[in-house]
């Protein structure tokens, strides 16, 4: 008796260990992130003098899955000083966050990617040749410190918040105040998207006047064809009171195949009373992208600007766009 009770027990003990190892269990992982922006370029005209190979910015990281929607990243940014006059490299953080997921919902703390114009620069899709349009002309940055929240609600309707320093990745915190931002993002139909932000970024200095962006856009993507539209204001640029810039951006692009897409885009921007009559423009780019497999990218391309300041002149100038990224 005693022996069949045994047996039942270890028969048991056994079973309960054996579902216990089919059980799954997510296990760590992780993934290197590397990315590097050159290309060739020459000006035509009084511009010609302007030529030359330039390495533009490079992206080292790590991304670590830690399980139960646990995971952390860290990148280093290595670019060019917004200094003319500087030519050495710079190294920067852009990202040292720890996000989480649960569900619809997203955490995410740290030094993060803000959510100001994340979402335009997915769509438009080619941020190697050319920043977003917010990006290009300063309206705010794409990475800071402080925490950021993102909720799906329905297949239509998402939202998010954000609280960050307001000082953007490459400077300390200096001053006291804090930049917030609240977003909704609609897709009526598949493909279709609809985003409005809105964001204000306190100044906390006498004499100095809050930041407040205003961000709409609109645009639709499936397997052969993109296009989107975008406008924007900022109002007290630079946190200088009645500082205002404004301005729009569209592009398309078409896939002709697997390795090649055609892309155009125009951007216009303008500011109040011209007072940054020096900096406003209207830009386009019309170009090519062809794909030598899985991770490089090669974008010929055409641009043209034409500064709005009194008597000068259109810019001309060809690149040649690379891109290699794990």
């Amino acid at each position: 008796m005693k022996t069949k009770l045994i047996l039942a027990g270890l028969l048991t003990c056994i079973g309960i260990g054996a579902k216990a190892q089919d059980v799954k269990t997510e296990e760590p992982k992780g993934k290197a992130i590397v990315q590097v922006f050159g290309n060739f370029h020459t000006g035509f005209g009084q511009e010609s003098n302007d030529r030359g190979f330039e390495l533009e910015r490079s992206y080292l990281g790590y991304e670590y899955n830690l399980g139960n929607g646990l995971s952390v990243k860290g990148v280093m940014d290595m670019g060019k000083s917004s200094d003319v006059s500087d030519y050495q490299r710079i190294a920067y953080i852009k990202n040292a966050m720890l996000q989480w997921k649960k569900g619809n919902l997203t955490l995410n703390g740290g030094l993060i990617s803000t959510t100001q114009f994340n979402f335009q620069e997915k769509f438009w899709g080619y941020r190697y040749i050319m920043k977003s349009f917010q990006d290009e002309y300063k309206f705010g940055s794409s990475a800071d410190l402080g925490l950021s929240a993102a909720y799906k609600f329905t297949d239509w309707l998402s939202a998010d918040a954000i609280v960050v320093n307001g000082e953007g990745y490459k400077k300390i915190q200096k001053n006291d105040g804090l930049n917030y931002g609240l977003g909704v993002t609609l897709t009526p139909v598949k493909g279709f998207q609809i985003r409005v932000y809105g964001g204000l970024n306190e100044s906390s200095e006498v004499g100095k006047k809050d930041i407040t962006n205003l961000a709409a856009f609109a645009g639709y993507k499936n397997e052969k064809f993109t296009i989107g539209a975008e406008y924007n204001y900022m109002w007290n640029a630079s946190y200088t009171e009645n500082a205002e810039q404004y301005g729009y951006s569209v592009f398309a692009s078409v896939k002709l195949s697997k390795m090649t897409d055609l892309y155009v885009r125009f951007d216009d921007l303008y500011s109040n009373n011209d007072w940054n009559i020096a900096k406003d423009e209207q830009a386009a780019i019309v170009g090519a992208q062809i794909k030598l497999g899985k991770y490089v990218k090669i974008a010929p391309n055409f641009r043209m600007s034409m500064p709005k300041a009194e008597g000068a002149d259109n810019i001309y100038s060809a690149y040649i766009n690379c891109y290699f990224g794990l």
